[in-house]
């Protein structure tokens, strides 16, 4: 059954002349009225290394799409770059912007009734924003990122982003040594090149099933990334076809995006040892979604899912590495040959995630050739700023998964995952840990708190050597009401290894880490402090009991002690359960944010009040 377009609302009848006027003014010919009006949502922005290079995309796109009869407009969202934005107030807009993102796609979108989208990506809030916002529509979409960055290599060695943090707080290295590392450590344009949020986020989008094979992991300066934005014209065109003169419905975001599905994402971001911050956008995904997919369910996978793969901040590795192994659809080949995967799961781009894997997993003897030449793709070793300007080729593929980059599950790095859930009496909501990037000989730590309400605070006193070994550091008040915004503290973490305390200490917050913090840091503390959560109850010298085998995370203060702190925090009227001492000025459009987000839990998503 023939299902109607939504853009006939402003292309069709006599009362829609003057729209047609203004379509018309757009570019719209005689030919394309009557047919879909397909968005190319770009993020192209020169303050963002991971979109400096989509300026041309979005135009690529839609010639390709014209070529078959159809109209595309393109429109570009905000991108805002965490690294650059770090360790300041910057930082306190980054989170919000993926709801600001959703918001623009959404208005967009439904303000021009167009029938579908190709949404281009990148960097770290816009990806998960731009997911949010294709739930919410539930109009066929395509997800394609602009790529990963390659490392950066000196002597032989390569870098990345969070080396030059680390080594910029380390005053054990030169300046000299510092500003090698500082030219270096990002050679080109594309998302920074470890397994941080932004990487993490566009493989979680092959997962999920709504982008295509090679979308996290193919670099941003090979050939073959073009390959991917030209089969992705293709396919949104397929699939318009398929959802409106077909009535096929599998090919919405909604029918792919299932809780078999989000399940599959999760699995892979344990395996691979994702970023903490794909569990707080995956939540909100799910929430856009309809899905019930809770801290639960990722619990519940990080008990059984095996750490496969790590790579940086957990190892030398980089996502190239990745690419190299066989990407994504090869560490879902490894947990498929567990049983962990549902992959009887829809797709985009192929019926279901079996076909997917089929093709894709390297190891398999139905590999496609066009796999295996996507996998070879790689880096040019130069300082590079254009997109797909090198053909560089590996001679061979990375398939041992004894010691390689993707292991096998009887070679696996833990039997349970890279991320886990704790919970206990100051995390009754719960909190996150990246195990991947945790010493096994911290998986179980107790220490004195040293109890700080801003991330500077905290930062300050690492650097000035007042932290010791032995003690948790406690960052409150950075969730997302409480920064508000809730903070990325790559710099706390990484100053804790610059100062050589990343082995003997541990950190907690309600804020968020980058995907690219690594030690015994614990994150989306739940409820936060801002939200009456008992992390607000802590006192210095209190000792915080870490367990992560048992998966608790405590302080070791009965409740009776705790229930008297909290009356004690109530005594202060509307001043209850914020800063004592913090000097942070709080926009109004910041403040609009805190009034209606909820903590991590949630997803950080917005409750609007009834």
């Amino acid at each position: 059954m023939k299902i109607p377009l939504r853009s006939n609302t402003t292309t069709q009848g006599r009362k829609m002349a003057g729209a047609r006027s203004l379509w018309r003014a757009n570019g719209m010919q005689e030919s394309h009225f009557g047919k879909p009006v397909i968005a190319i949502v770009n993020s192209f922005s020169q303050f963002v290394p991971g979109h400096v290079h989509l300026h041309d995309v979005g135009q690529r796109i839609k010639q390709k799409i014209e070529a078959g009869g159809l109209f595309a407009a393109e429109f570009n969202t905000i991108a805002i770059d965490d690294g650059i934005a770090m360790g300041h107030q910057g930082m306190l807009y980054s989170l919000p912007s993926r709801d600001i993102i959703a918001d623009s796609v959404e208005y967009v979108c439904n303000a021009h009734c167009v029938d579908a989208m190709v949404c281009i990506s990148n960097c770290d809030k816009i990806t998960p924003g731009m997911m949010m916002a294709a739930m919410r529509l539930n109009i066929p979409t395509v997800f394609v990122s602009g790529g990963p960055m390659e490392a950066g290599e000196i002597n032989g060695r390569q870098y990345d982003l969070i080396d030059a943090m680390i080594m910029a707080g380390d005053p054990e290295v030169t300046d000299q040594t510092l500003l090698e590392i500082e030219r270096n450590a990002c050679p080109t344009c594309g998302s920074c090149s470890g397994m941080f949020t932004a990487n993490s986020m566009n493989c979680l989008a092959e997962a999920l099933g709504i982008a295509l094979p090679g979308n996290g992991t193919v670099i941003a300066t090979h050939k073959n990334r073009y390959r991917l934005f030209d089969k992705a014209a293709d396919l949104i065109t397929e699939n318009v076809n398929k959802y409106y003169n077909e009535g096929d419905e599998t090919v919405l975001p909604r029918s792919v995006a299932t809780k078999n599905a989000f399940m599959n994402a999760m699995a892979l971001d344990i395996a691979m040892g994702g970023s903490t911050n794909t569990v707080l956008h995956l939540l909100a995904v799910a929430h856009e979604a309809g899905v019930d997919f809770t801290m639960k369910d990722i619990d519940d996978l990080s008990r059984k899912v095996p750490n496969l793969c790590k790579v940086a901040p957990s190892s030398s590795y980089h996502v190239q590495d990745v690419n190299r192994a066989g990407g994504i659809l090869s560490i879902l080949g490894e947990l498929d040959r567990t049983g962990i995967l549902n992959t009887s799961v829809p797709r985009i781009d192929f019926p279901s995630l079996k076909e997917a894997i089929e093709g894709y997993d390297i190891r398999r003897d139905t590999v496609k050739k066009e796999a295996k030449e996507l996998y070879a793709s790689a880096p040019g070793m130069i300082r590079n700023l254009t997109m797909g300007s090198q053909n560089n080729m590996y001679k061979e593929l990375d398939t041992d998964r004894t010691g390689g980059c993707i292991r096998d599950v009887d070679h696996a790095y833990s039997k349970d995952g890279g991320l886990a859930v704790l919970y206990g009496n100051i995390a009754r909501h719960g909190s996150i840990v990246k195990t991947a990037g945790v010493d096994k000989a911290l998986f179980s730590f107790s220490g004195k708190a040293r109890v700080f309400e801003s991330q500077e605070d905290a930062c300050d006193a690492i650097l000035d050597g007042k932290i010791i070994a032995g003690d948790v550091v406690v960052i409150r008040y950075e969730g997302p009401r409480g920064g508000p915004g809730m903070q990325e503290m790559l710099y706390p973490t990484s100053y804790l290894k610059s100062m050589k305390l990343d082995k003997v200490c541990a950190l907690i917050t309600d804020g968020r880490f980058s995907g690219g913090t690594s030690g015994l840091s614990i994150c989306h503390v739940s409820p936060e402090a801002a939200a009456d959560g008992e992390i607000a109850l802590i006192r210095d010298g209190d000792i915080i009991d870490i367990d992560i085998p048992g998966r608790k995370l405590e302080v070791r203060v009965p409740d009776e002690e705790l229930n008297q702190r909290r009356k004690d925090e109530e005594l202060r009227g509307i001043a209850a359960f914020t800063p004592k001492n913090r000097n942070r000025i709080i926009s109004t459009a910041l403040k609009a944010y805190a009034s209606m987000v909820t903590s991590a839990d949630q997803g950080a998503v917005r409750i609007i009040p009834s």
